[in-house]
């Protein structure tokens, strides 16, 4: 049952004015969002994003003063459980990997079908990761043809802990991964923190990369 007592509150960074306005305007009409605050550059999203404690942040790659990729680490350091989706006229396969790689929950073009951005922002803050349809194909071929080294662990992870990194892997939320191995959600977020822990990242998204590049996703 939707829960209609209360909205998502979301925060909207970009500079551009008439994007800003009409992303607004269509958040606010949906049923489960609000936009409670909006910034014109990175600088100012992290002072409104500390001072608001929004749900989720709408956040533009090329910004003035400070950039997505700038704002995006500070913003994750300060709330690791905020959803940041990146939403960027960049299709370049290592802007989507380094935003992934500090935290981001999600990378959207901003040419997206209006109701599939209102669906991945739901999914993000559920826990999901998200991405353009044109950009899931780049990460996977950014991947496959990168060599990358083993991070050390400094504790190997359990059974059970390998196999909830390989659901991180698939994108889906803590309620999915409960779901399907008969747990509590409270049971796997301790899980996913460990993990977390372990591989030394900050961010689900992060783990799921990391597991995707050392093969562990299988």
């Amino acid at each position: 049952m939707e829960n209609t007592a209360a909205k998502y509150r979301l925060l909207i960074v970009d500079d551009h004015t008439l994007f800003r306005k009409g992303l607004r305007s269509l958040v606010d009409s949906s049923t489960q969002f609000e936009v409670v605050g909006e910034a014109t550059d990175g600088l100012e999203g992290v002072k409104m994003q500390q001072q608001l404690r929004p749900d989720a942040v709408l956040l533009d790659l090329d910004m003035p003063v400070m950039g997505g990729i700038e704002a995006l680490p500070i913003m994750i350091s300060d709330h690791p459980d905020l959803a940041v989706l990146m939403l960027t006229v960049s299709e370049d396969s290592h802007d989507l990997m380094e935003c992934m790689r500090l935290g981001a929950r999600g990378y959207l073009l901003k040419n997206i079908d209006t109701q599939f951005l209102l669906d991945s922002i739901g999914k993000a803050i559920e826990g999901d990761s998200v991405l353009s349809p044109e950009m899931t194909s780049k990460l996977i071929t950014h991947l496959r043809h990168k060599d990358t080294q083993p991070q050390n662990q400094t504790e190997p992870l359990t059974p059970r802990e390998k196999e909830i990194l390989q659901w991180l892997a698939r994108g889906v939320s803590n309620k999915v991964i409960a779901r399907n191995l008969n747990v509590t959600e409270s049971t796997v977020k301790v899980h996913v923190q460990n993990i977390l822990r372990k591989l030394n990242v900050i961010s689900r998204v992060q783990a799921a990369v990391y597991a995707v590049e050392h093969g562990l996703d299988k």
